[in-house]
């Protein structure tokens, strides 16, 4: 199975560290993110890596190379402007003719591919999204009412909701629906499936996921020993 990592995107969250790196360079403990991902995708059996780049591309192709050195084959595309969140699979359309994954470049999680290949050709959908459940702190009491009249009173409650983990398994038909040279993004793919009533799929995580795009996830994927880790979905194999 072919593999699209998507890593143009400038990192804001992360600014200014993003200034001279782009985010999926930026480093956990003595590796960058980008490495740890394709590690974990070599180790799941993927081979066959494609690299969408925009923001400092240049710096990315010159850390990764053609992916020898992790026993890969890695291509690159480059976005002369920005394309959104999915847009930059219009550059891909060829090269991508049997399903395939799409990840976000600053994702850590033990995700296990082969049960996530499974659901999405069990459920015979064109796209399934891997999900997670994140708690959001609420900074603000919240009221119920009813008819003018408060019914209840939550003081800074700790809402629950299932989240994307920017972790997709997409049929080639999803390409179809990608226009060509304009910003196009996930939510607009979203919208288009839902009123069109195309099935969409989910896959339920429940292991570790980090969006490195957040302070707070940066800052714990730096207390995790990447390199001793090996639980058993990060070493599965994506099923044939």
């Amino acid at each position: 199975m072919k593999a699209v990592i998507q890593c143009g995107g400038k990192g804001m969250r992360l600014r200014p560290h993003t200034s001279i790196l782009p985010k999926p360079l930026m480093p956990i403990g003595s590796r960058p993110v980008l490495e740890l991902l394709l590690k974990w995708l070599r180790r799941n059996g993927i081979r066959e890596v494609f690299i969408t780049t925009g923001y400092l591309g240049h710096l990315i192709r010159s850390v990764c190379g053609d992916g020898n050195q992790w026993n890969m084959q890695i291509v690159y595309t480059q976005e002369v402007e920005p394309l959104g969140t999915i847009g930059p699979l219009s550059l891909l359309r060829e090269q991508l003719d049997t399903p395939f994954l799409v990840l976000n470049g600053d994702v850590l999680t033990d995700l296990n591919l082969s049960q996530f290949v499974s659901c999405h050709r069990r459920h015979q959908g064109p796209l399934t999204i891997a999900t997670a459940t994140r708690p959001t702190k609420m900074d603000f009491g919240v009221i119920d009412e009813t008819g003018g009249c408060v019914t209840g009173f939550r003081e800074k409650p700790e809402l629950s909701h299932l989240v994307s983990m920017g972790i997709y398994c997409m049929d080639p038909s999803v390409l179809d629906r990608i226009p060509s040279g304009v910003p196009f993004g996930f939510d607009d793919l979203m919208a288009q499936m839902l009123e069109e009533e195309i099935p969409v799929n989910v896959f339920k995580h429940y292991g570790m996921w980090l969006d490195i795009g957040r302070v707070d996830d940066f800052l714990k994927a730096q207390d995790i020993a990447w390199d001793e880790q090996s639980p058993p979905a990060f070493v599965a194999t994506v099923a044939a």
